[in-house]
């Protein structure tokens, strides 16, 4: 069997893993592991993806966005203005984003900030400087992390800070337990935890590394924690507990414990013929800068980004060379699911936010590229389910579900609401889409 047509099989294979059995959508980054039924044994009829029937696009609406028939939106938050009628204004360059239910019904859409915390470290990028005394003056505590709180149909209840003064927050994750862990994308980059409804100060968690964090995703039952980092060279990382730092069922103290890299001892790039074995080695100083941690038995992966946990399976994008990877958990295995340069419909590319339906469809958000959301079906197909238009200096992210999954969240990180010579060139908007009942 050809690779591609090998690739075509395993979309459908490892999405339809747990399909059968997952009874909500996912808002957080991922499902625990264990619960559902392998592939291999499900019987009857596969499920179809939940984007099964998606049509064409069609042209920009008035927010420069091409949606299918009978898809909405609207803006919800845009850079620097106040969100509804909270009086907060909210962050720019919005990334990495994730939404957290309430037990009334509602949720919170949490989303990191991109930026520099000028105050705190004392820097700016250079096409920024000349904004930093005006933009502290505007919003205190800039970067970090925002919450937008929701009620049970959808209205703004209120929007507020829940970290600040931190550096290029990326990617991150929705906990278990319901918190936030806030990714620093820096050499020396922290993961951060927060409190979703900003009552508590966030907390650092140096055990879980000091290197270029983009993105995290949670095994719960077996108390693993994966993490993607943002490098030409970035490798996989997992975090296993020190013994009593997770109790079984409770949350964790996410204070000791043993960070590890994974290796592909054949060879990384055989993993896009065939699944290859992998093996994880304990980090050399953990709680150093990645460039003392990191060993050379250990493989490089071009540009992790979003990483999520299906059933068994972690998936993960590498934007570098355009791919979606899979570690299978039980079998130990690593192969390629998705390459840009083999794939028979080579329509994604900028590969980075990922999130996943109850139906097995994968969600891949384009950083440049077309600046498309893609879906992977259950089936193998990749269809287009949006497309921003007139903001290719952007990059499409955080993209995630309403508890209901009714709505999607996404932002244009460099995006604006104002269209100004054709060009909507501005410091980021977040857009809710509506599905079709």
């Amino acid at each position: 069997m050809l690779p591609v047509d090998r690739r075509a099989f395993l979309r459908q294979l490892f999405l339809l893993a747990g399909a059968a059995s997952m009874p909500a959508l996912l808002t957080a980054c991922g499902t625990d592991s264990g619960t559902s039924t392998p592939a291999s044994r499900i019987q009857g009829p596969r499920p179809a993806g939940r984007f099964a029937n998606l049509g064409p696009l069609g042209e920009p609406n008035a927010f420069g966005v091409r949606l299918p028939a009978g898809y909405d939106m609207r803006v919800v938050a845009e850079a620097l203005k106040p969100v509804g009628d909270s009086g907060y204004p909210w962050h720019i360059f919005p990334d990495g984003g994730g939404v957290m239910a309430k037990p009334d019904g509602g949720w919170f859409y949490i989303s990191n900030s991109e930026v520099p915390g000028f105050g705190t470290l004392g820097f700016t990028v250079p096409q920024l400087a000349p904004l930093a005394n005006p933009l502290e003056r505007l919003v205190p505590g800039l970067g970090g992390a925002s919450a937008i709180e929701f009620d049970r149909d959808g209205n703004i209840v209120d929007a507020f800070q829940i970290l600040s003064g931190t550096t290029f927050n990326c990617a991150g994750c929705v906990t278990p337990w319901q918190t936030w862990l806030s990714c620093e994308e820096i050499p020396e980059g922290l993961v951060w935890e927060c409190d979703p409804v900003g009552r508590s100060a966030a907390v650092s968690r140096p055990t879980l590394g000091l290197f270029s964090h983009e993105a995290v995703a949670i095994d719960s039952n077996r108390r693993v924690i994966y993490m993607t980092e943002d490098m030409p060279d970035g490798r996989l990382y997992r975090w296993l507990p020190a013994a009593g730092d997770w109790p079984s069922g409770s949350r964790p103290a996410l204070a000791n414990g043993r960070l590890q890299v994974m290796d592909v001892p054949t060879s990384v790039e055989k993993a896009l013929l065939e699944p290859q074995r992998v093996v994880w080695r304990d980090a050399l100083e953990p709680t150093k800068a990645q460039n003392e941690h990191r060993r050379a038995d250990s493989a490089a992966f071009n540009g992790g980004e979003g990483i999520w946990l299906f059933d068994d399976f972690i998936f993960f994008a590498t934007k570098g060379d355009n791919r979606i990877w899979v570690y299978d958990i039980r079998g130990e295995t690593l192969e390629v699911l998705y390459d840009l340069a083999t794939d028979s419909n080579p329509i994604l590319s900028g590969v980075d936010n990922i999130t996943v339906t109850d139906r097995g469809d994968v969600l891949v958000a384009e950083d440049g590229g077309d600046m498309q959301v893609v879906v992977i079906l259950p089936d193998g197909q990749l269809k287009p389910l949006l497309q921003i238009v007139g903001q290719d200096q952007s990059e499409v992210a955080g993209i995630a579900f309403s508890p209901d999954g009714r709505r999607l969240y996404f932002t244009s990180d460099r995006g604006s609401n104002q269209s100004v010579g054709g060009q909507r060139v501005g410091l980021g908007v977040t857009y809710e889409l509506m599905l079709p009942n």
